[in-house]
């Protein structure tokens, strides 16, 4: 007797199954990476609910909504502009790769290190328990890729039942992978109130947001969707970056040790999309030197914001 086939998943649920099944061990990473990431928030959820560092949670709020209004002021444009030069679009991606990579270095990683190495006593200990944040935020960001419905403007639509969501949904899903770990970082960074630490963080964030919101509202565009539609979608995307801020600081603001792991975690996180999604998607046109010159800018006024305000 013939064997009776395989019928099609009738859920995103079974759809997810068969991914996890699939790629047995990068579900295991999302897993321990979001029990890791849950712990952290509930126990730093408590201290804040008992008015320990509530006083941080207002800068984080306002870091967050700094990025969410960047990001509008950034997509209104499309409202008229229907496309820019690809080179343009190129070199401005790279700047905001720049100031990613920067923000990354500068404002959270080195923090994280001087942190861990105050709380350890040591230096290489200190380093040890950042490199463990980081490593829990590029599983957190590649478990979402991997199980998050999205779509790419190259590689099309991908995830775990992407064919039941519309474009539009798929698109927004895309630009959230990106803006949360941005919404962490600057959470983190004002976990301890240190204005050194997160002022220039959040203001390069929030500028690097500027382009970053007109090149999602022109994708759109360029997918078919009107201009007010695609002005709204980048706009709303914005809303992950304030959501972000608060799952930051609620990360990093509870037992002491969370802090430099939760700079380590939003590190990991951001470098992750800049490598896995950025810094490609600015040399698929051919127009390389101009995003490396682009990604320089970016990372030279990112370190020269450091000095100046940290």
């Amino acid at each position: 007797m013939d064997a009776q086939p395989t019928p099609p998943e009738s859920t995103w649920y079974d759809a997810l199954r068969r991914q996890a099944r699939a790629h047995p061990f990068t579900a295991a990473g999302l897993g321990i990476a979001m029990a890791a990431v849950l712990g952290l928030f509930l126990q730093s959820l408590a201290r804040l609910v008992a008015g320990e560092g509530n006083a941080y949670v207002g800068y984080a709020a306002i870091g967050g909504a700094a990025g969410f209004a960047a990001t509008a002021l950034g997509a209104v444009p499309a409202l008229v502009l229907r496309r820019v030069p690809p080179k343009v679009e190129d070199m401005m991606l790279g700047f905001a790769a720049g100031m990613m990579l920067a923000a990354s270095a500068f404002s959270l990683l080195l923090p994280g290190l001087r942190a861990g190495e105050r709380l350890l006593g040591g230096a290489l200990p200190g380093a040890g328990v950042v490199v463990l944040g980081m490593a829990l935020g590029v599983l957190l960001m590649l478990g979402l890729d991997e199980f998050t419905p999205h779509e790419h403007e190259q590689a099309g639509p991908c995830g775990p039942g992407h064919e039941r969501c519309s474009r539009a949904w798929l698109f927004v899903f895309a630009i959230a992978l990106h803006n949360l770990p941005e919404g962490m970082a600057i959470g983190v960074s004002f976990a301890q109130g240190d204005m050194s630490v997160g002022l220039p963080l959040t203001t390069a964030i929030a500028l690097q947001d500027i382009p970053e919101g007109l090149a999602v509202a022109l994708t759109l565009r360029a997918a078919g969707f009107a201009p007010s539609y695609s002005v709204l979608v980048a706009i709303a995307s914005g809303v992950l970056e304030p959501v972000g801020a608060l799952l930051g600081v609620g990360l990093s603001s509870g037992l002491a040790i969370a802090y430099p792991v939760g700079l380590g975690l939003a590190a990991g996180a951001m470098l992750f999309v800049v490598s896995h999604e950025v810094i490609p998607e600015t040399h698929r046109n051919g127009h390389q030197t101009a995003a490396t010159l682009g990604l320089m800018v970016g990372f030279a006024l990112m370190m020269v914001l450091d000095t100046a305000l940290g």
